[in-house]
């Protein structure tokens, strides 16, 4: 068994632990919340017999092998370097960290101290990524990759009213590139490494953050564009554009459906079911990966996970989005 240790105590963390009951050798061990209340209301939810508002403390503990970090993205780094440099493995919510700088000190950390770091991207663990990667060969050689995610947020409608949530607050290292951008970027780079040229374009709001923004990338022998918006809504698919046809995904941060369109008008259905919730086979791969006694996973990689950041960070250059971690 793998005791986790979980830190943040939001949406996201519960619907990790709604996966987590299909993961053999998952145990819910600790629980870290900076109040003791909130901390107790989650631990009784689950069951949790180990509670922590010191995170000093909790890396220390030998209560635990592994923790999953879901705070603000602002966060990340900090919090995991401390487990690293404790020996606890991390699994951390997308996008790794602030910065690239930060991903660099990570993945450094990691390897001294022989632990593994992964980035909780769920998108390129499905079943239907793999299909995407293993399909790819017959729409011929590829020039264009296009993924769209926008999804209005509730929370902007508070902005409007004058209340700034998290989702919009610079200092906490967010805004729609780095929470819904980085579904369409992790996948391109995964399928096929860094751009040479980037140009960027978005919209930014008040509080210092994009309310949705586009981006071109240009590789040697194709091209790509990504968008993406907290501020309103798309129902576009996302495709892959070869020259004998073109791969449809549905939605590209998971991936239902997955079919090419040929050029002579035929169809081809690529769907495999998935069965469990879509962040069980990130939490699957982790738990597999420490069970192999591996130290990083070879889809979400430290060069994926460097390079998707290292992109954002040249997005951000050029829409003058900057966060207060960059100057650190």
């Amino acid at each position: 068994m793998i005791r986790f240790g979980v830190i943040g105590t939001n949406w996201i963390t519960d619907r990790l632990l709604e996966s987590a009951q299909y993961v053999d050798d998952f145990q819910l061990a600790a629980v870290y919340s900076r109040t003791i209340e909130k901390a107790e209301e989650f631990a009784g939810k689950y069951d949790i017999p180990h509670i922590f508002t010191d995170l000093e403390e909790m890396a220390a503990s030998a209560e635990i092998d592994a923790v999953y970090i879901a705070t603000p993205n602002a966060y990340h780094a900090e919090q995991a370097i401390l487990f690293l440099k404790n020996n606890k493995h991390v699994l951390c919510e997308k996008p790794l960290a602030a910065n690239a700088a930060e991903v660099t000190r990570m993945i450094q950390t990691a390897k001294n101290h022989k632990v593994l770091l992964m980035e909780a991207m769920k998108s390129t663990l499905l079943p239907n990524f793999k299909v995407i990667q293993e399909n790819l060969h017959k729409i011929g050689p590829i020039r264009k990759y296009v993924a769209s995610y926008c999804q209005y947020s509730s929370r902007y409608d508070k902005y409007k009213e004058g209340i700034v949530l998290n989702a919009f607050k610079p200092e906490l290292a967010n805004g729609s590139l780095m929470d819904l951008g980085v579904y369409c970027l992790y996948p391109l780079i995964t399928l096929f490494g860094g751009p040479h040229k980037i140009k960027a374009t978005a919209f930014m709001l008040e509080s210092g953050v994009d309310g949705e923004g586009s981006v071109a990338l240009e590789y040697e022998d194709r091209d790509a564009v990504i968008m993406y918006s907290k501020i309103t809504n798309s129902h576009l698919p996302s495709e892959i554009q070869g020259e004998k046809g073109s791969m449809i995904i549905d939605k590209i941060h998971t991936a239902e459906k997955v079919e090419i369109r040929y050029n002579d008008g035929r169809v081809e259905e690529l769907t495999v079911d998935q069965p469990y919730p879509a962040m069980y086979y990130e939490l699957n791969e982790f738990v597999e990966l420490l069970k192999q006694r591996k130290m990083e996973s070879d889809t979400n990689s430290y060069e994926n996970s460097y390079l998707t950041m290292h992109v954002m960070d040249k997005v951000r250059e050029q829409i003058g989005l900057v966060y207060p971690n960059d100057e650190k």
